[in-house]
C-alpha cells in the first residue's frame, strides 16, 4: 500500500519560501555505480559503492555547482546516500530521505542473474509492465503510485530541489515533471547522470 512509502514532508517554512517566479527547477540525479557484477537483477538490494563511485559523485557535484536547491531528496539506499550527502554539503542544503524514491522491488528476482529469470516471466512483464510483479515483488502500478505522490508533493512545495534516486523512479519522475507520457519500459538515465528540469510551481 502507498502508506508504507509515505514520509512526512518537512515544513516549508523551515527551508525558505516558495519560488516567487512560480517556476521550480528539479535536478534529477542517478546514484553512482554500485559494486555488483554485470547482468545481476538488483532493486532493493542495498549495495556498496564501486571504486569508480567517488569520481562519479565529484562529477555530479561539479555539474550542479551553480544550482541553488532548497533541499536534497534521496532514496534511503546506500548507493544514493553517498551522492546525496555530497550534494547537500556542497550546497549547504538540508537532506531528506524518502522511501518513496526506492528502486522497484523485484522480490524473488533480487540478486539473480537476469539470464536465470524465466523467459516467459520477462515476456509477461514486457507485455503489461503496470500490472506485472515479480514473485514477492512490486508491480509497475505500485511504483507509479508512489512516484506520482512524490511528484505532486515537490511541485506543491514550490521550491527547487535535487532528487537522488534510481533508474526506475527517475524514468517515471522525469515525464511526470515534463507532462509527458510515462513509459515503464523506457531506458533509464545513465549511472551518475544529471538532468535539470524547470516546471511551473504548484
Amino acid at each position: 500500500m502507498l502508506s508504507q512509502f509515505w514520509s512526512n514532508m518537512p515544513d516549508i517554512a523551515a527551508e525558505g519560501k516558495r519560488d516567487v517566479n512560480c517556476e521550480i527547477s528539479v535536478a534529477l540525479v542517478r546514484h553512482p555505480r554500485p559494486e555488483v557484477p554485470p547482468g545481476i537483477c538488483y532493486g532493493r538490494l542495498d549495495l556498496a559503492l564501486h571504486k569508480d563511485a567517488p569520481a562519479q559523485i565529484e562529477a555530479a557535484v561539479h555539474v550542479l555547482r551553480s544550482f541553488a536547491p532548497a533541499c536534497i531528496w534521496s532514496s534511503p539506499a546506500l548507493r544514493c546516500q553517498a551522492m546525496a550527502r555530497a550534494l547537500a554539503q556542497a550546497h549547504a542544503a538540508p537532506l531528506h530521505h524518502d522511501a518513496r524514491l526506492q528502486e522497484m522491488d523485484f522480490g524473488a528476482w533480487e540478486g539473480l542473474p537476469w539470464n536465470d529469470v524465466p523467459r516467459n516471466a520477462l515476456d509477461l512483464w514486457a507485455a503489461n509492465p503496470l500490472a506485472f510483479a515479480a514473485p514477492g515483488g512490486e508491480s509497475g502500478a505500485e511504483l507509479m503510485a508512489r512516484i506520482s505522490a512524490f511528484h505532486r508533493d515537490i511541485v506543491a512545495r514550490g521550491q527547487s530541489c535535487v532528487v537522488v534516486a534510481h533508474g526506475g523512479p527517475l524514468k517515471l519522475l522525469r515525464p511526470l515533471l515534463l507532462g509527458a507520457p510515462v513509459n515503464l519500459m523506457a531506458p533509464s538515465m545513465p549511472i551518475g547522470g544529471v538532468e535539470i528540469i524547470t516546471v511551473p510551481a504548484g
